[in-house]
């Protein structure tokens, strides 16, 4: 399998082991991006994969690889949040295996212009699907109070007041409009540290999922894949920040029967819960080996996580719970 320069698909042969492509299975790949894992899985069996993607540039790129696999890979361009009308659009209502590899592609990364890095100077956007707002008008118009929060709740940053402080001092002087131009107003008031982290990592990352809503989609996107999974479809998920994985592993417990029980002076208690539609496959994340992280460092903190399903969900009566 050959990919694209600077895509190289992370935990590749796990994901494999985990969704398990049989042929004449249905497939969906929620998050495109290089096609690393759609190709994988059309390699692995005489099978069908739609895949979803919101960034247009990632539909197109597709365009050569759907080529190459005539009548077996259909390409959707939206929003994985939004795959259970999206696939109904084209007539699927049934998958049996979902995988969602979560967070920004390498070519977002890698292209200075959509704005996702500071590496290279680029304009200050972030949007995947280039629409709405941009992480520039979230740092020249929010209020000091919500930014600092939003650095503070998405991106784990301990110092959040004080960058928002430094923002808002910055932007009443001029707007603040490119990466690199952000990533220093951050670096002069949060000190290296050991990790060698660039002290803007969490900052940048923290605009991402915002302008992004991220979080929100993930948490659609898995209830939506639960729903569409035949009996034995797998759902595979690989995050690679404690948020999605926290997202993943929430969602992946409680659709087991694995979620923490309610407190004793909760009533609720009292009632005997569901039977579990799916099984856990993954007690813990699967991780990178050693050896995949020496190839590819941005594999590091990488985690996998999958269920089974194990009795397929109602048809009607709108959406069923996990």
């Amino acid at each position: 399998m050959t990919q694209p320069s600077g895509h190289a698909p992370v935990l590749l042969a796990e994901m494999l082991a985990h969704l398990a492509p049989r042929a004449g299975g249905i497939y969906l790949d929620g998050t495109f991006g290089g096609g690393g894992y759609a190709e994988a899985i059309l390699d692995a069996a005489r099978c069908t994969v739609w895949a979803i993607d919101r960034d247009p540039d990632a539909i197109a790129r597709g365009a050569a690889l759907a080529a190459r696999y005539p009548g077996r890979l259909h390409l959707l361009h939206g929003r994985f949040g939004s795959l259970l009308s999206l696939l109904a659009e084209s007539g699927v209502t049934t998958l049996d295996g979902v995988v969602l590899d979560l967070g920004v592609s390498s070519f977002q990364l890698d292209e200075a212009a959509r704005g996702f890095s500071f590496r290279a100077d680029g304009p200050l956007d972030m949007r995947m699907e280039r629409d709405g707002p941009t992480a520039a008008d979230l740092v020249n118009t929010l209020p000091e109070a919500e930014l600092a929060d939003t650095l503070f709740e998405l991106g784990g940053e301990r110092l959040s007041r004080r960058i928002a402080r430094a923002i808002v001092a910055a932007r009443q002087a001029a707007p603040i409009t490119g990466t690199v131009q952000l990533a220093a107003i951050v670096r002069r008031v949060v000190p290296a540290d050991k990790s060698g982290i660039d002290p803007a990592t969490r900052s940048f990352q923290a605009l991402r999922i915002r302008v992004n809503d991220e979080l929100g989609e993930i948490e659609r996107a898995l209830a939506q894949a639960a729903q569409m999974l035949a009996t034995a479809g797998r759902l595979v998920v690989v995050s690679f920040h404690s948020l999605e994985d926290r997202v993943a592993k929430r969602f992946m417990l409680a659709a087991a029967g694995r979620a923490p029980a309610p407190s004793r002076h909760d009533p609720t208690g009292l009632n005997r819960p569901p039977e579990p539609r799916f099984r856990l496959l993954t007690p813990r994340a699967v991780r990178p080996g050693q050896a995949e992280i020496a190839r590819n460092p941005r594999a590091r903190s990488a985690r996998l996580r999958a269920v089974a399903c194990m009795q397929q969900a109602p048809t009607s009566g709108g959406e069923a719970a996990p």
